[in-house]
């Protein structure tokens, strides 16, 4: 028979086990949730997976991408999903760690492998695809590109339909609200690609800014030189507090986070314009701009070169 003094040791065992539970849970620093995939809580419910600095050729390639998520009171919002299957169940299962909320976007800031082809993971009925207006076009014509040379990031048996590409487009400033936290998304013209976008956690004034912003490491033009510019100075108008670059660390300002990136890609244009100026053909131009890498980027040896086509491509005919 349980005596008053039983009910007491009980009531007080019980009381201490729920104390432990309750601070041990408090305790836990986001980055502590999933460590072998390098998570980390950046601003209020915003977080991030940063990627690694190696080339397409490595065996890390498809982890290269900052990728992420934004919770809700409602639901949550993917932002990039990593360059493999393998990658974008990583980051459903860090999702997991910490919420059960429905994922109700998935958001793309433009075509690349690396931030696209873990897509399939988050396929569902409750999950709409986001994108630029012109990212739909965009991966129906990167499909069987990305089958022939990602074919063993793509899972067992890959086909058409394992790239998955937007189902809502975005051709000017819109806004997605996750319950309690809107997100604004905003399309671009011609820069980084020809389907940047931007998304901005208007509670925490945090910049997701895909591939617009790489730190660190050279970024890579595939699409306009001068475009890109451009949108750099526009980008600089915004109003946050916090800025995930699309490769490299977060920055706690858009001066910080863009004044490599932005060194680089004036001093491309201007020295590929005197080349040009100077009739030197697209080999020798080659050798001579910014074979020094002034900026001291990482990876400038695998992606210098393609930069320095692209530009002269452009401004040769400007």
């Amino acid at each position: 028979m349980l005596t008053y003094v039983h009910l007491l040791n009980i009531k007080n065992i019980i009381y201490i086990f729920s104390l432990v539970i309750f601070v041990f849970s408090k305790s836990i620093p986001a980055t502590e949730l999933d460590n072998d995939f390098n998570l980390a809580e950046i601003s209020e419910a915003n977080f991030v997976h940063t990627g690694e600095h190696v080339s397409i050729e490595d065996s890390q390639h498809d982890d290269i991408a900052n990728i992420g998520f934004i919770i809700g009171d409602k639901c949550v919002a993917v932002i990039d999903t990593g360059g493999s299957i393998h990658i974008g169940q990583k980051l459903l299962q860090s999702i997991r760690s910490i919420t059960n909320k429905p994922i109700c976007y998935v958001i793309n800031t433009h075509v690349h492998f690396d931030h696209i082809l873990g897509n399939k993971v988050f396929e569902s009925k409750e999950t709409s695809f986001v994108g630029h207006h012109q990212l739909a076009d965009a991966v129906e014509h990167n499909r069987a590109f990305f089958l022939e040379q990602f074919k063993n990031d793509l899972g067992l048996n890959p086909e058409e339909s394992s790239i998955i590409g937007p189902s809502i487009l975005v051709s000017k400033s819109m806004q997605l609200d996750l319950g309690g936290r809107l997100l604004t998304l905003i399309p671009y013209a011609i820069s980084h690609s020809h389907n940047d976008l931007i998304i901005i956690d208007d509670k925490t004034k945090t910049l997701w800014a895909g591939d617009l912003i790489f730190r660190q490491r050279i970024p890579s033009l595939t699409g306009s030189l001068r475009g890109w510019l451009n949108t750099m100075d526009t980008l600089q108008q915004l109003d946050v507090e916090k800025v995930v670059p699309g490769h490299g660390a977060t920055a706690t300002t858009l001066k910080l986070a863009i004044e490599q990136q932005q060194s680089y890609l004036r001093r491309l244009l201007e020295d590929t314009r005197k080349a040009v100026a100077e009739g030197l053909f697209l080999n020798d131009a080659m050798e001579t701009i910014d074979k020094d890498n002034q900026s001291k980027l990482l990876l400038h040896e695998y992606q210098h070169a393609s930069n320095v086509s692209k530009a002269f491509t452009e401004l040769e005919w400007e």
